[in-house]
């Protein structure tokens, strides 16, 4: 009877002890499916209607079309042999399996500072947790000399880091946790930051002024974050989590962002973020692009647009086209249409994200919290390009705005960008 009861009570402490690994281990493959939405690694890997991670999207590179790789489970196409090192190396240092490099469209210099615990977490969930899919990605074929992969090592000592990430002391967990989620995971940097002639990134960490003070993308202009003026820690969750707010909608690039990652984040992590921002020193220098009289500027050109008097050729492409939506004063309708009277959008120094806007048009995307679509249609096929810069030239400087007129040259290389984008993502 003892035996009996000793074989017993072993079974009984082995079935709790797989039930607490088996829980475990369900909480390690929840964890990483949060990190890789804070990664935002679905957006890139995975096409439109496509499996996800299953790879194949084309990313529109200078240096040529980049395919994103098959990263789920599967052992052939993916990354079902990749072990937990080889993982990090990956993800942290750009580096396959096979001992070849990646190209930093993956964003590995941002991801360098991810913690050991979250890479386990996310090769848990990535081995575990992700339905494997046996398909290829099309092969990358860049022209010479960055077809070359083995050049990137170069570029790598020049212009990464192998400092790991470390909190700073004397600010508070909340500000630390925000910190990591945009300089790590986040990559915040890819698109925000400045980058030098070899496409790389000018600063990696905010020990420099230049992290986060406005960078490029394809036709894009990302907007400097630093400090971010005028929005309240509040305004720039709600714009995370929903793609819009009382001042600004999503575009561009930024628009699958919210989709794909930011509103999966918990208020905490999004708050922690914008709180980590607004710590940020403004860029040094920076024009606000608007007027000294701000408030009477923006009477002046209400009351001209309601009188409909002494209209040049972009106040009438204003009345005909935006009005109705953007409103005579510019204001829109907060949540719903974005302001255009002191947008960053509208005054920053280089129109072009102005530009893709009106001949694109813009959507907003559907998260939990505002899952209504807000359309904006595009005006390419409406207006030419002189058009666009008589009516991108009057947002400019109407209302409080002040900033330089645009050209139809600036409008017509916009144009272009967009259709070789078009041809290059067939």
């Amino acid at each position: 009877m003892k035996l009996k009861h000793v074989v017993c009570s072993a079974l009984a402490l082995l079935g709790c002890t797989v039930q607490a690994a088996d829980k475990n281990e369900g909480a390690m493959i929840e964890r990483g499916a949060y990190l890789a939405r804070a990664g935002d690694c679905v957006a890139c890997h995975t096409v439109a209607g496509g499996k996800p991670f299953a790879g194949g999207l084309p990313i529109i590179s200078p240096m040529g079309v980049i395919y994103s790789t098959n990263i789920t489970p599967d052992p052939v196409h993916g990354i079902g042999k990749y072990s937990e090192l080889q993982f990090a190396h990956a993800l942290r240092d750009g580096l396959r399996a096979d001992g070849k490099h990646l190209y930093p469209a993956m964003p590995y210099p941002d991801y360098k500072g991810v913690t050991d615990a979250d890479v386990h977490a996310l090769y848990t969930y990535f081995m575990k947790g992700v339905a494997p899919v046996r398909q290829a990605s099309p092969q990358t074929s860049l022209s010479f000399p960055f077809s070359q992969r083995w050049g990137m090592a170069l570029w790598n000592m020049a212009f990464t880091s192998d400092k790991p990430y470390t909190p700073v002391t004397g600010q508070s967990g909340e500000i630390n946790q925000g910190r990591y989620l945009v300089q790590t995971l986040g990559h915040c940097g890819s698109c925000h930051t400045p980058r030098g002639a070899a496409m790389h990134e000018k600063a990696l960490t905010d020990a420099s002024p230049l992290y986060l003070a406005g960078g490029r993308v394809a036709n894009w202009t990302a907007p400097s974050l630093r400090g971010m003026k005028g929005w309240s820690s509040d305004d720039i969750v709600v714009y995370l989590s929903t793609g819009r707010n009382d001042f600004a909608s999503v575009g561009g690039e930024m628009t699958s962002v919210v989709e794909h990652s930011m509103q999966h984040l918990s208020d905490a992590d999004l708050r922690a973020m914008a709180r980590y921002l607004k710590t940020l020193p403004p860029v040094p220098n920076a024009k606000s692009g608007l007027r000294v009289d701000a408030e009477a500027a923006t009477t002046r050109t209400t009351k001209r647009l309601s009188e409909a008097r002494g209209l040049d050729r972009g106040a009438m492409l204003y009345l005909n086209t935006c009005e109705a939506c953007h409103a005579s004063n510019g204001n829109g309708a907060k949540g719903i249409f974005p302001r255009l009277n002191g947008a960053r959008i509208v005054v920053q120094d280089d129109p072009s994200a102005l530009l893709d806007v009106i001949l694109r048009g813009a959507q907003t995307p559907s998260t939990k919290k505002a899952p209504s679509i807000l359309p904006m249609p595009g005006f390419a096929n409406h207006l030419n390009d002189q058009q666009v810069a008589d009516l991108a030239t009057f947002l400019r400087s109407a209302w409080a705005n002040e900033a330089p007129p645009v050209t139809a040259k600036e409008v017509t290389a916009v144009r272009k960008e967009l259709l070789d984008f078009q041809h290059q993502s067939r």
